[in-house]
């Protein structure tokens, strides 16, 4: 797994429970994108920088490309969106996408570097 930093903040005061937005929900949605010239998905890229889950039920990320001029740059953000709302408990996503810190491969997962022989 890449180094995904995630949390889960409590609803207002006057609901005492947690969100029920699963982490390995956001992750497994996350697993569903993919860039169309890498056989590998966005979340063993290494390409999401960070995920919030705020309490008013908005899933915020932080995601990069592997270059700033990648062909999909203007659909990802939408396709990961899209993804991100099939997500029990999520009513809305906000999907940033930032260039610092560039990726590099060291942010690929072990699982991505085998699928690309890149070890």
């Amino acid at each position: 797994m890449n180094k995904i930093d995630s949390k889960i903040i409590e609803k207002n005061h006057t609901n005492s429970d947690k969100l029920l937005i699963s982490n390995d929900d956001i992750v497994k949605a996350l697993k569903t994108v993919y860039d169309p010239e890498i056989p590998v998905d966005i979340y063993e890229l290494g390409l999401i920088y960070n995920v919030d889950v705020i309490k008013n039920k908005t899933v915020e990320i932080k995601m990069t490309l592997t270059a700033p001029g990648c062909p999909v740059a203007e659909e990802m953000p939408g396709w990961v969106e899209t993804a991100i709302k099939t997500v029990d408990g999520v009513e809305d996503v906000i999907v940033e996408m930032v260039f610092d810190p560039p990726w590099d491969m060291s942010l690929m997962s072990e699982e991505a570097r085998l699928t690309l022989n890149m070890y």
